[in-house]
């Protein structure tokens, strides 16, 4: 059996082959076994925030703060830029809270998300990350505040010019507030992996909350980061991308047929802002696979 070393080191020379530097973290849900990749170091989330707006939203819903089943118009034209969902309707469309998390987890979509948030307020999900005991995961801006910040910081506009990021010197990408976590939103492997094993444990808020929120991020539909690493259909891997300039990440929950439940989460950034790089959206599959079967062969060794 190979040590935590030796796993290491084949993480970190997949990493550099890719070129990226990897913050990762996994951890057994229903045990005390962990790895990690400096997973205390303060990382961006990108659109990995919306897993603590999703909670917020289900807990104020499990609580009476909101009804989950309330439909909300959403004219076309919202400000937010979104590559997918309802950035891209033509025509007015009337859905649920429910059914907006559900855009906003398994998509990505942005408008569902800045809607979401503007309705449970970024406080509320800042004072419950804060009574669970979180001290670094953070939501200080929402999507259209981070989309725009880029904009600003580079003098044109993010959603319609984003190829000219890759003719920007790196130094000038890595300088975004965006990639910064103290000027945007952040978190640390460790947290993050924290969070989701509360989750899948309904100690993150009552359990109807917590099962909706296992819920959406199990319809997540991205097949090509953590899931690329699980690639038996025995396997279920629930878990939420997050994407900036040079900024790839993935947290999600691996359950095994044997019962076994992982926690990982999975950060990166890249030597260049390049946004079609196949391997660098596989290596987050690989390195959360090597994390997680040196868990299981740690659990295997031990007999339990």
């Amino acid at each position: 059996m190979r040590t935590a070393s030796e796993v290491l080191e084949t993480i970190n020379e997949r990493a550099k082959a890719a070129g990226v530097r990897v913050r990762l973290h996994a951890a057994e849900i229903d045990g005390t076994r962990r790895f990690g990749v400096d997973e205390q170091a303060p990382v961006v989330t990108a659109s990995v925030f919306k897993v603590p707006v999703a909670l917020e939203l289900a807990k104020q819903g499990a609580e009476g703060g909101l009804d989950l089943g309330e439909r909300i118009t959403v004219p076309p034209g919202h400000p937010t830029p979104s590559p997918y969902g309802l950035a891209t309707f033509r025509h007015e469309i009337s859905m649920s809270w429910y059914d907006l998390a559900i855009l906003m987890i398994g998509i990505s979509d942005n408008v569902a998300t800045d809607l979401i948030l503007d309705r449970v307020g970024k406080d509320s999900t800042e004072k419950t990350l804060r009574g669970l005991g979180f001290e670094h995961t953070t939501v200080s801006q929402d999507c259209g505040e981070t989309l725009g910040g880029i904009g600003e910081d580079l003098g044109i506009s993010y959603e319609d010019d984003e190829r000219l990021l890759t003719e920007l010197p790196m130094e000038r990408i890595a300088s975004l507030r965006a990639l910064q976590p103290e000027h945007s939103c952040a978190t640390t492997a460790e947290e993050i992996t924290r969070l989701l094993g509360m989750i899948w444990r309904d100690e993150a808020a009552s359990p109807t909350a917590c099962a909706d929120v296992r819920r959406w991020l199990e319809l997540q539909v991205w097949p090509h980061r953590l899931r690329s690493g699980f690639p038996d259909d025995g396997i279920r891997v629930s878990g939420k991308t997050g994407t900036l300039p040079s900024v790839r990440n993935e947290v999600g929950v691996v359950e095994y047929p044997d019962g076994g439940r992982y926690a990982v989460g999975v950060f990166t950034d890249a030597v260049d802002a390049r946004s079609r790089v196949p391997e660098r959206d596989a290596f987050i599959g690989f390195a959360a696979a090597q994390a997680v079967e040196w868990l299981r062969l740690c659990a295997a060794r031990d007999g339990a």
